[in-house]
């Protein structure tokens, strides 16, 4: 499958959106991930940004940044948001509240819990009704939602919105899944590769053994395998360095989804 990219958000400690992300990522500037962001995720009116939680934050911010590059308009653009774990700040405040003698549960924590609740915002942000999917397939859950959104893109013909995202969960669900640094990230796929930043071939093969694409240098390196959201690093460094690149991601035990990148402009 053949898809065109047509704008990209991102956001870590040290990577805060595309352009100063991406001049990091190309090793023009220094990388230095001692600053967590707190996005503004302007888009949500204040209400719900009141009320959203961190997971949503992130999830907006970079999605809206992706769609303001390439142009269209969020109203017509279908979503994909992959997490492995979700609202895990969220799970982990209903189970403390589940645990108290009161047992009373927030309406808003309860509405926050689900899954898609990040589609959910975007969905009321930017008045979209197109389609909107939400998954999750633990480690491999980026590679699976953007097998998802290239397969949409081509099958559909249509541009569809891919955001991955994943935040570190509190103690004692830390223990248990270990995240160390938050990352998102988010790119605007469509079926055409005119006025697009860089081509994208995906295959998906039978594949023995988890051997996948590592991320060049060794902090990018620890930070795609802290995070499963941040396993998408490797292809965007090939956007930001603008050097074609083959790129695998390891979907579950047998598979592998390559990426063949080529930077169309900068």
């Amino acid at each position: 499958m053949r898809v065109g990219i047509l704008g990209v958000g991102l956001l870590a400690a040290g990577l805060e959106g595309w352009p100063a992300g991406r001049d990091v990522l190309a090793g023009i500037r220094p990388f230095d991930p001692s600053t967590v962001p707190d996005p503004a995720a302007s888009l949500l009116p204040a209400n719900e940004r009141r009320r959203s939680s961190d997971c949503v934050r992130w999830a907006v911010q970079v999605a809206q940044e992706a769609i303001a590059q390439s142009g269209l308009d969020p109203h017509e653009v279908a979503t994909v948001f992959a997490s492995s774990g979700g609202e895990m700040d969220v799970l982990d405040k209903l189970c403390r509240a589940l645990a108290a003698a009161e047992q009373v549960v927030s309406p808003t924590l309860f509405h926050q819990s689900v899954h898609n609740t990040a589609a959910g915002y975007w969905g009321i942000a930017t008045k979209c009704q197109q389609s909107s999917t939400a998954l999750s397939c633990y480690d491999d859950s980026c590679a699976a939602g953007l097998l998802e959104a290239v397969t949409y893109a081509s099958v559909e013909e249509r541009p569809v919105l891919f955001v991955a995202y994943d935040l570190p969960a509190p103690a004692p669900l830390h223990g248990a899944r270990p995240i160390a640094s938050a990352f998102a990230a988010a790119v605007v796929l469509a079926p055409s590769v005119e006025q697009a930043l860089a081509i994208a071939d995906v295959t998906l093969t039978p594949a023995a053994g988890r051997e996948v694409s590592p991320a060049l240098g060794q902090e990018f390196e620890r930070l795609r395998l802290d995070n499963p959201a941040a396993r998408v690093l490797p292809v965007l460094q090939a956007l930001a360095l603008g050097r074609r690149a083959t790129i695998d991601l390891n979907l579950l035990d047998d598979q592998r989804l390559t990426i063949e990148v080529e930077p169309c402009r900068r």
